[in-house]
């Protein structure tokens, strides 16, 4: 486990615990063991170190004290800046970045997402390799460092121009393949719902629920990298749910514009999922991942679900989110229900008894409506089940005509 010292550096219109409570979890993705904490408020920010040097040296006696290994700023840093830094504190320095990087390396398992998690390394790494050996030893310490980031230091630049041009063509590939797929789903009339939202709100554990799988569910943020889908049936009529990665406030540009490719199906499913956590903040969850859907240009119908709410806090929640539990199972069916009528229509529950002579209504019965069970009697057959409502007249004709 590696020693760490959280830098975290907050401006006059950030939050302060919000920052730190992210970059705490972040850490705790990769096994950090958080030594220290520094905070600063910033009003003006150095352009070479962005806190002073006269903080940056308390730091590093900080460092020396505790023995650390690396300290990690929780923002985003120009390549100089980085090595600004490191050449104050005395170890190596890295990002918040470095940190997403490294959980995702770890989370990929297909290959697309290896393909996706390199992509975003090279892509991170190249301007930082300056060819000053120094500045590039500072890169190590044990994480941000998984795949790619253990190349060595003196690793040609034009070696890695060549393997992201390389990438980016495997990633060409890897989208005719998901576009071929999507026209198939469209053509064969199956509805795709994408659950999307903040990192670490539940969302795997959902999609198991909606569809009676089982999808790894780890309670860390960006527990799901690889976009997971799976199919299952609402009264009658398929449906496909597809899991996908977790958002967080201030996704790197670099790894937005990486992961675009599987963060499509955002912007070609039919409808959304949009999760929050309901004992979180979840208003600014929502704004978070809705800004990034908005960039992406996802304008798809959106579902407000708030997820964990059999430990529901004592917050104000408006009438427009559906509330549920995935793990305890609460409000599942009544999300299917509201899932279903946003996707095909509303729908209503029937039941009609027919004499034996007109059993064979039944299978008449069966091509309109969208399920329909039998119940057989001494005298009668009892048939129950839901139909659409723009279906309802139809059923009645057919029992009345015959």
């Amino acid at each position: 486990m590696t020693n760490v010292i959280i830098l975290n550096v907050y401006f006059k219109d950030e939050n302060e615990e919000k920052k730190l409570r992210e970059i705490n979890a972040l850490c705790e993705a990769v096994d950090c063991n958080i030594v220290y904490t520094l905070s600063k408020l910033v009003l003006r920010p150095n352009p070479a170190t962005i806190i002073g040097k006269g903080k940056l040296e308390e730091l590093a006696a900080i460092v020396e004290d505790t023995n650390t290994e690396t300290v990690i700023y929780n923002g985003e840093l120009s390549p100089s800046q980085t090595l600004n830094i490191a050449d104050i504190v005395g170890c190596a320095v890295i990002t918040k970045t470095n940190l997403i990087l490294d959980i995702f390396a770890r989370r990929a398992t297909s290959n697309e997402g290896k393909v996706l998690v390199e992509l975003a390394q090279l892509k991170y790494l190249y301007p930082r390799l300056k060819g000053k050996g120094d500045s590039l030893s500072r890169q190590g310490g044990g994480i941000g460092t998984v795949g790619p980031g253990e190349t060595k230091l003196e690793t040609d630049r034009r070696y890695i121009r060549g393997r992201i041009l390389a990438l980016e063509r495997s990633l060409k590939e890897i989208a005719k393949r998901r576009k071929l797929q999507q026209s198939r789903r469209t053509k064969n009339q199956i509805k795709t719902v994408a659950i999307v939202g903040y990192t670490n709100v539940g969302k795997s554990t959902l999609l198991n629920k909606l569809c009676k799988s089982n999808v790894t569910e780890l309670d860390r943020v960006f527990a799901t990298l690889d976009p997971t889908a799976r199919a299952t049936e609402i009264n009658g009529k398929n449906v496909i749910f597809v899991d996908t990665v977790g958002f967080i406030e201030e996704l790197p540009e670099s790894l937005v514009e990486a992961f675009k490719s599987t963060l499509e199906i955002a912007k070609t499913a039919d409808m959304l999922l949009l999760v929050s956590d309901v004992n979180d903040e979840f208003i600014y969850q929502r704004e978070v991942a809705e800004k990034l859907l908005n960039e992406m240009d996802a304008q798809k119908e959106r579902i407000y679900v708030l997820n964990k709410c059999d430990l529901e806090s004592s917050a104000f929640i408006p009438d427009e989110y559906v509330r549920i539990s995935a793990k305890k199972d609460i409000g599942i069916n009544e999300l299917k229900d509201i899932i279903f009528e946003r996707l095909f229509g509303q729908f209503r529950k029937y039941s009609i008894t027919l004499d034996y002579e007109k059993t064979p209504l039944i299978k008449d019965i069966q091509k309109i409506a969208l399920t329909a069970e039998a119940e057989y009697g001494k005298e009668s057959v009892k048939v129950s089940g839901k139909i659409l409502v723009s279906d309802y007249e139809k059923l009645i004709r057919i029992i009345s005509d015959r």
